[in-house]
């Protein structure tokens, strides 16, 4: 035999010279639940060694984060049910201590690359990421709201705006939005392929966004999120984003959606972004933890295939535990 592919795999420092991909703590963004208060850093049930975090424990994640080389999060409210209305007002409040919070940790961590959540669901009493009128999810009253949010999270020091919403044309309004504020530098990391997943569950459980069940409202979003059996929509979805705007093309769920993520890394000059989701991270970790897996080897290899795929940027829950076992 005249080839033989094994020999390239000969040796730990060979393997390593012909490696095609490579993922470090760069690549990943770690997610951040954040509560109103002070001392509280309560464990979500449903995503073991995931916290709902009061400023001052958020302060102290983030630091043990960039210590590791952990430079990027994605921030996500749990807003009280007080703060809830029909057309999400209290996600622009001044008051509003999601934009508190990203403001101490900008201040206090200004390397620190902070990337928001641009929907209603945690501010709605419906829990969509919609305006809901009549039974349905009206799509142009959504953006104005969605615009003031984004202009609130800008003016907090978000860094990059993440509309994770679905709406039609809301890439565009955001982006006018933010122009408009003088805020131009400020980028849009765009939930472009986001689909109608059964591995959002644990998210829901922690901010308890998940649609309220009523005569009067859609039971789920698959009138705004997509249809999981579909791939060249994606498409149509990412040229619309890259149009209007955006900086970033983001698939979700991402273990499950490889092949979308292929699909816009090969039509696409934007850099893709995907999220490893709650769902797909808790299974891995109920296997681990009933000795099915071994979690310092299965947790690596699950997010290098995801960047294998082609994701620049990968959301995890695992980003603080790769980057421990990393270093």
């Amino acid at each position: 035999m005249l080839k033989r592919p094994r020999r390239n795999r000969s040796s730990a420092a060979i393997r390593g010279l012909v490696r095609e991909t490579q993922l470090t703590a760069n690549h990943l963004i770690q997610p951040l639940f954040l509560v109103n208060g002070q001392g509280i850093k309560e464990e979500i049930t449903s995503l073991p060694n995931n916290y709902r975090m009061s400023l001052d424990e958020a302060l102290k994640e983030v630091e043990a984060c960039l210590a590791l080389g952990i430079s990027n999060f994605i921030l996500f409210p749990a807003i009280p049910e007080e703060h809830k209305d029909k057309t999400g007002t209290f996600s622009y409040h001044p008051d509003n201590f999601y934009l508190k919070i990203a403001l101490e940790i900008k201040a206090r961590f200004p390397e620190a690359c902070l990337i928001s959540d641009v929907a209603l669901d945690p501010y709605s009493i419906d829990g969509h990421d919609g305006i809901v009128r009549g039974g349905k999810i009206v799509n142009d009253e959504t953006l104005d709201v969605l615009g003031k949010m984004a202009v609130a999270q800008a003016e907090a020091g978000f860094d990059l705006i993440g509309p994770s919403d679905m709406m039609d044309g809301r890439v565009q309004k955001i982006r006018e939005s933010l122009d408009g504020a003088g805020f131009t530098d400020t980028g849009i990391m765009s939930y472009t392929a986001k689909y109608a997943s059964a591995f959002y569950g644990p998210f829901r459980d922690a901010l308890d966004s998940a649609p309220k069940a009523s005569d009067d409202i859609p039971k789920d979003k698959k009138t705004y999120q997509m249809d999981p059996a579909n791939k060249r929509e994606a498409l149509i979805e990412a040229e619309l984003d890259t149009a209007e705007g955006a900086d970033f093309l983001m698939v979700k769920p991402a273990l499950h959606y490889l092949d979308v993520i292929a699909l816009l890394k090969d039509n696409f000059e934007l850099p893709i972004a995907a999220y490893h989701v709650s769902g797909e991270c808790a299974m891995l970790m109920a296997a681990c933890r009933n000795g099915w897996l071994e979690y310092e080897k299965a947790m690596p290899e699950a997010l290098l295939s995801i960047h294998r795929a082609g994701a620049d940027a990968i959301i995890t829950y695992f980003a603080k535990d790769f980057a421990t076992l990393s270093s």
